[in-house]
């Protein structure tokens, strides 16, 4: 894994051997994908580099939003066809299998800040797998999107499908994953594969003011939202979500974000937010 010092403004290096490239700097932790040699796939090293990282970039203190992106053109090729089998169903000496993919994308969803997946160029199979593990996906109107396990006579992770029929639906998953076909990213929006498409002349400009829009809301806010939707999406039992949104709801007020927010909104001025994650 490539760590750059937080002092470090600069994009993560690029590695062609493959790895996780790593770059923190104004409260943004840059996670790039980098294995240029075969369009960014993902390893089995690189889904434990993965599995690693984000709990650090979670407990950091100097991290509040999450950025995923790939190195160069290309998003993610999805996992390496070479090491297919040790990525999705690697042997363990008990004789169960693991799926690195999948437990990847479980350490991305499982952030508490917010992630943004930012795609340019392929984004292929397991990529979007761990794309959507994000909050949601920014993608350049020249990327190119395709879910096509039936080319390869295998079976889409079980995260994943499941993710992709709470988000575009029953019909519209079966469409994509029977005919394994690629699709644009007008497309791609079309169908709720991403949320938002943006001109490839002004990608890096707007998906910089869409970080930094992230950067100046309450941590609190987007806390506590975030881990509310995603209970609901995740179908948990209506006790349990009852009991998070009560305890969400009483901690509002003890919040110094609400109070800065309200004065903010009074006096016509910018709020700057205090709220940090404990722990």
């Amino acid at each position: 894994m490539t760590v750059v010092s937080p002092a470090d403004t600069a994009r993560p290096e690029v590695s062609r051997a493959g790895g996780i490239a790593v770059a923190i700097s104004d409260g943004v932790a840059t996670v790039e994908i980098c294995n240029l040699a075969q369009r960014n796939a993902l390893t089995r090293a690189m889904c434990l580099e993965i599995q690693e990282l984000m709990p650090q970039l979670d407990a950091d203190p100097d991290v509040a939003v999450v950025v995923l992106r790939g190195a160069g053109n290309t998003f993610c090729a999805g996992a390496a066809i070479s090491e297919l089998a040790s990525v999705l169903i690697d042997l363990q000496e008990d004789g169960s299998t693991v799926d690195h993919l999948s437990a990847a994308d479980s350490a991305i969803a499982s952030l508490a800040k917010p992630a943004v997946a930012l795609v340019d160029g392929a984004c292929m199979g397991g990529g979007w797998q761990i794309a959507s593990a994000c909050d949601f996906i920014i993608a350049n109107e020249r990327a190119v999107i395709g879910l096509t396990p039936a080319k390869i006579g295998i079976i889409y992770p079980r995260p994943g499908i499941e993710r992709l029929v709470r988000l575009v639906g029953h019909a519209n998953a079966k469409y994509i994953l029977l005919t394994g076909q690629t699709f644009s990213a007008t497309e791609a929006r079309a169908l709720g594969l991403v949320a938002d498409v943006v001109p490839s002349e002004f990608f890096e400009e707007k998906c910089a003011a869409l970080i930094n829009t992230l950067r100046s809301r309450s941590q609190f806010s987007m806390h506590s939202m975030k881990r509310l939707m995603d209970l609901t999406d995740a179908g948990s039992g209506l006790a349990v979500i009852d009991q998070e949104w009560a305890e969400a709801w009483a901690a509002m007020p003890d919040s110094p974000d609400m109070e800065i927010g309200i004065k903010a909104f009074l006096d016509r001025e910018q709020p700057r937010f205090t709220w940090r994650p404990v722990g």
